[in-house]
């Protein structure tokens, strides 16, 4: 294997880098965007209960606010809800730009690696097809090894980069489709909790005294 790298040539470093890279985004954000931690599936009929028993107070709130993303929306329209409908719509539309920004972390630099890594390779290739031509100019046709070394970088740097390539758009196109879907469903609950409110009541978040 690190022979392999080693002839690969100074170019392999950056793609060796980009590889660690994938790697370790890739199992953060699995990590990080479970939809139970993210979007839990009975947070808005806990909220509910809370409203429909008057429990509904800023320790709640902070409460509600920290336990995850959905929460964190929800909590802002809760704290706007007694403005009207347009202005608690607003509150949660700027928490959820907020929370999605938090979302995609990362994962435009999967995107990123996915784009440059077959361009390092390409290069490689290039360098390599120099030196052949160069040792071709020089030494002739003769010299087997030369021409050899220089076919052998240009392929080993066009594999590597695809090699790290592929993983990484197959994960950004994986977590990018995954985000959406979260966004989907924080945002048919978040419309949920709106028609609830303004179609039935309205809840004025107590404050402490």
């Amino acid at each position: 294997m690190f022979e392999v790298i080693a002839a690969g040539g100074w170019l392999m470093l950056p793609i060796i880098l980009c590889s660690i890279a994938v790697v370790a985004i890739s199992a953060e954000r699995y990590w990080s965007l479970n939809p139970n931690k993210i979007a839990p599936r009975h947070l808005l009929a806990q909220v509910w209960g809370w409203i429909k028993n008057n429990e509904l107070n800023a320790e709640r709130l902070k409460e509600l606010k920290q336990s995850s993303q959905l929460g964190e929306i929800l909590s802002a329209g809760l704290s706007n809800s007694r403005y009207g409908r347009e202005i608690m719509k607003d509150s949660i539309e700027e928490a959820a730009n907020k929370v999605v920004h938090e979302l995609e972390r990362f994962v435009g630099i999967l995107g990123t690696i996915a784009a440059v890594t077959p361009l390092l390779g390409l290069l490689g290739t290039v360098l390599g097809m120099i030196e052949v031509f160069n040792a071709i100019m020089i030494q002739g046709t003769g010299n087997a090894g030369v021409l050899a070394g220089g076919i052998s970088q240009a392929l080993i740097t066009t594999a590597a980069g695809l090699c790290v390539a592929i993983p990484a758009m197959i994960f950004h196109r994986y977590f990018q489709r995954h985000i959406d879907s979260l966004v989907v469903t924080m945002e048919e609950e978040a419309i949920k909790l709106v028609d609830a409110l303004h179609s039935d009541r309205r809840v004025d978040v107590k404050t402490k005294s």
